[in-house]
């Protein structure tokens, strides 16, 4: 035991919630303001696996916004703004962040949006994207916040399963080197689906003016101006906040849905407990609004916290530097920096030597925290060693809404063991389970899941598929939520996650479907069948790899049907799947049941032996298939 682990004060906090739960989240729930206080601090008779406070009422917003206001710190910096892509830098105070929320709210209750209406946002890195999450959660309206990263086709999607009152988005967003014109995608993701909004609010930004459809388009800052704010709505505390969608196995995406009230009290509690940031700091996640570790760690857990958080419009290399980050912690004060080991990566392969490291001032700067992807022990040496701080890997989903495990600054355990993910935070009692649900002993690697009940903050349901959710996630091992990713927990209580169970991969730290790009693959008049898997990747952690068989009789160039490939998964699902490698064979590995052998296939592309299970229903193909992956 080092001399972190002897002073902390973790094993107490954990031990104090093991012995009883409700009081301890009941605890936890006094640092947000109620409209009225729950009935029951956790009803395990609701929804699938139960709900916390319920009864209770509350306005998300209010409470990230209004109660700083309200306590004589609006004049405090909310968001800071910056913007290599733009040349901008832009710091709202909480009262400016507040107002201007409340005008939004405004202008979206004129266009007809109320309590529980869904609203799509598919923005860029923007104010207004954060402006349009809170002024929902002043509604009591459900966001739903679409990456810009993705193809019209998969936006639609979103949008037919969530039926939009309205849409929110903007004329364009800025990659280096190029504009990305969101309108005409969002045009023909409408045209698309089979829901249409009633309304949409275009944000028209100076780069790019959009083409407006005659009464449905409406400009976002003409609207703001024009509506007269508007009062938080209390809501209930087992109402939806929020619908994110994330890759399914199946290419078909769930809705992840995240609750009010136990969402608002665990993102609270987990800026002390976790990274030990409090009222006035600067907290930085270098992330995205549309994944889920924008909503937690950009907009709601900082601003319920009263910290100061940064929204960044740029890229860890090339905008314009190797030494972003830094700059950008440097010149806004960033005590603590959030971010995926992609990035890490991404600057580490452009300054091996840290001198953009030593170029800034980061006597403010106190903690690294890394989630998305299980970091490589390299960076997290290479990276620890420059920064001269505690460097911390933890784990979480989009399901859980917060981390699983962590490092836990607020209470002084600091454990450094690259590769492991920390340890459970209170709330989650984390084992590692055989194929049938078995307890494993500390050490060995099984299917990491979670006791339930799941804690405040996670996912209580799917939008509108309970039965899928159960599924998905507890039916596998009943009295457990199923992870999907497999790992150990050992002797000294840290979790290891080794990776994904299914077919669902991680690129650069967003979770992508195989099954949807495979989906793609298969629409080419060429393809007769095909696999993708994920690939180990230096860089981005996991890329997808496709196989495809072509059809009898297509006498293609190999080269160009793989040129089209990349082409039409670029196209229909979005440069942010990183698809640029397909590779046409004779034929697939299979069970002789005709399951394509995805994992075999893996290990082949990782460069690793793949034994023929007894399962196969040619073993010589493994040699085809790997002498294709060496080419």
């Amino acid at each position: 035991m080092d001399e972190t682990e002897a002073t902390s004060t973790y094993p107490a906090a954990y031990a104090s919630w093991q012995a009883d739960p409700e009081a301890w989240w009941a605890e936890a729930a006094e640092d947000i303001d109620w409209t009225r206080r729950w009935d029951r601090v956790f009803d395990p008779a609701l929804g699938a696996a139960g709900q916390w406070f319920a009864g209770g009422m509350l306005n998300v917003a209010e409470n990230c916004l209004d109660r700083h206001v309200d306590a004589g710190r609006g004049e405090q910096a909310a968001l800071i703004w910056d913007s290599p892509m733009a040349g901008h830098v832009r710091t709202y105070t909480y009262a400016e962040l507040r107002d201007r929320t409340a005008r939004v709210a405004g202008a979206l209750a004129a266009l007809g949006v109320g309590v529980g209406d869904r609203v799509v946002i598919y923005m860029p890195m923007v104010p207004e994207a954060v402006i349009a999450m809170l002024a929902c959660a002043r509604l009591g309206a459900v966001h739903s916040v679409v990456f810009g990263g993705f193809a019209a086709a998969e936006l639609a999607k979103r949008i037919e399963d969530a039926e939009p009152r309205a849409i929110v988005s903007a004329s364009c967003g800025l990659e280096p080197g190029r504009l990305v014109a969101y309108k005409p995608l969002l045009d023909a993701a409408i045209a698309f689906s089979a829901h249409k909004p009633d309304a949409c609010l275009i944000l028209q930004r100076p780069m790019l003016a959009a083409d407006m459809a005659p009464g449905r388009d409406h400009d976002f800052m003409e609207a703001e101006a024009a509506a007269a704010p508007h009062p938080p709505v209390p809501v209930r505390a087992t109402d939806p906040l929020y619908i994110l969608y994330t890759s399914g196995t199946t290419g078909k995406p769930k809705g992840v849905v995240r609750d009010a009230g136990g969402y608002a009290v665990a993102l609270r509690a987990s800026m002390h407990m976790i990274y030990g940031a409090e009222a006035g700091d600067v907290y930085w996640c270098a992330s995205d609004v549309g994944w889920v570790v924008g909503h937690s760690y950009i907009v709601y857990a900082p601003l319920l916290a009263g910290c100061t958080t940064v929204l960044y419009e740029g890229k860890p290399v090339g905008t314009p530097d190797p030494g972003a980050f830094w700059r950008v912690c440097a010149q806004h004060g960033v005590r603590v920096l959030f971010t995926a080991p992609t990035a890490l990566r991404a600057i580490k392969q452009q300054d091996p030597d840290g001198r953009h490291i030593a170029q800034h001032d980061l006597s403010r700067f106190d903690a690294l925290f890394l989630a998305g992807e299980r970091c490589d022990p390299p960076t997290a040496t290479w990276i620890a060693g420059k920064l001269g701080r505690p460097v911390v890997d933890h784990w979480w989903q989009t399901e859980t809404g917060w981390p699983i495990t962590a490092g836990f600054r607020g209470y002084g355990l600091f454990p450094f063991k690259p590769g492991a993910g920390g340890r459970p935070c209170p709330g989650y009692d984390v084992r590692a389970l055989d194929d049938g649900g078995a307890l494993l002993p500390l050490g060995e690697t099984g299917n990491l899941a979670i006791r339930l009940p799941l804690p405040p903050g996670c996912a209580p349901t799917l939008w509108r598929n309970a039965e899928g959710f159960r599924a998905a996630y507890l039916l596998d091992y009943p009295g457990w939520y199923r992870t999907g990713d497999a790992g150990q927990v050992d002797r000294e209580g840290d979790v290891w996650v080794m990776g994904r169970t299914d077919d669902v991969i991680n690129v650069a730290g967003h979770r992508l479907s195989t099954g949807a790009m495979e989906e793609v693959l298969a629409s080419h008049p060429d393809v007769a069948e095909c696999a993708v898997v994920g690939a180990a990747d230096a860089l981005k952690g996991q890329v997808p790899l496709g196989l495809v068989v072509l059809k009898a009789g297509a006498e293609r160039d190999p080269a160009a049907v793989a040129q089209e490939l990349v082409a039409l998964v670029r196209e229909r699902i979005g440069p942010v799947a990183a698809f640029k490698d397909a590779r046409v064979v004779a034929r697939l590995p299979k069970t002789r049941s005709g399951k394509i052998l995805r994992g075999s296939i893996r290990k082949l592309a990782d460069g690793n032996d793949a034994p023929a299970p007894p399962t196969i229903d040619d073993p010589a193909i493994l040699d085809e298939i790997r002498a294709v992956l060496v080419r």
